[in-house]
């Protein structure tokens, strides 16, 4: 699927690796976005002048991958320079799914479509599942427990577990299919797909670009579960961070209260965010203008 409103960077002014990280600046820059770091406020150990650092520091990776490089290495790069800053990880499952959404729009032969995308992930090696696995080592993820039988494969190992990734042959499209449950992983299996209805919700909504991303990270969280809130907070909370997104919906204020509720309570549906980063992306790629 090409979407109509795919025709390149506005003007084509900026690559793909600039479309990157302009998504990643937009995304600290638009609020309310209930729980996240935004222009309105930071977390207690997490600033938005670390989110800015960051989307920074992935500038050399993202542009490896505009380059053709694999997406292991870009990705290991990217995330390398990212965590050149003081507050940790901040944009690590971002740039999971940017890195070959910009490989997708930049290599020649390739489109940024879910056709395009998945053509890119499904050609990922055994090398750049090793790559991504080393990318563990710059910063902490929060990520959950495998199950018994992938015990050797717990991302937490870091560089440790790419010998029994070797052993299985695995690639790094393999370890996403195997990464049941993970928001991220699930946009690698299913060709980007809520990326790219979530940049069209994007596209055709009006006003200023940050006040788009703050409704659709709204509607996006009503309508999913976010991993990252599930794996730190438990399924319960999960489901009524849903269902709360869902109520306050359509309504400023009550937007506006829920985030502040969400910073009080430490709930950073961090997933989401990392979804609407891609979306953002993809919505800049088919000439959204800033």
């Amino acid at each position: 699927m090409n979407d109509p409103r795919a025709g390149g960077a506005a003007g084509g002014r900026r690559g793909p690796a600039e479309n990157a990280q302009l998504a990643l600046l937009l995304d600290v820059g638009s609020a309310p976005k209930p729980g996240n770091v935004d222009r309105d406020h930071d977390l207690a150990e997490l600033r938005i002048e670390h989110f800015l650092a960051g989307a920074v520091g992935s500038g050399a990776g993202l542009r490896r991958a505009a380059a053709g490089a694999p997406v292991g290495v870009a990705f290991e790069r990217a995330v390398a320079g990212m965590s050149e800053q003081s507050g940790g990880n901040t944009q690590f499952g971002c740039l999971l799914l940017l890195v070959p959404l910009v490989r997708a729009a930049a290599v020649d032969g390739r489109s940024l479509s879910p056709e395009g995308v998945a053509d890119v992930v499904e050609s990922t090696t055994v090398a750049d599942a090793a790559d991504f696995y080393r990318a563990f080592e710059h910063v902490d993820v929060a990520v959950g427990d495998p199950p018994e039988d992938l015990s050797d494969l717990d991302a937490r190992r870091g560089a440790d577990a790419i010998p029994a990734l070797r052993d299985r042959g695995l690639t790094l499209y393999d370890v996403m299919a195997r990464s049941e449950g993970d928001g991220n992983a699930r946009e690698w299996t299913t060709g980007f797909e809520r990326t790219f209805e979530t940049a069209a919700a994007i596209s055709d909504d009006d006003g200023p670009i940050t006040d788009r991303i703050s409704r659709a990270f709204v509607d996006r969280l009503a309508r999913d579960e976010d991993t990252l809130v599930r794996t730190k907070h438990g399924p319960e909370v999960a489901a009524d961070v849903m269902q709360r997104a869902a109520d306050a919906r359509d309504d400023p204020e009550a937007v506006a209260e829920l985030d502040e509720e969400f910073v009080a309570a430490g709930i950073n549906p961090g997933t989401t965010a990392d979804l609407l980063t891609a979306a953002t992306f993809v919505a800049l790629e088919w000439g959204v203008e800033v």
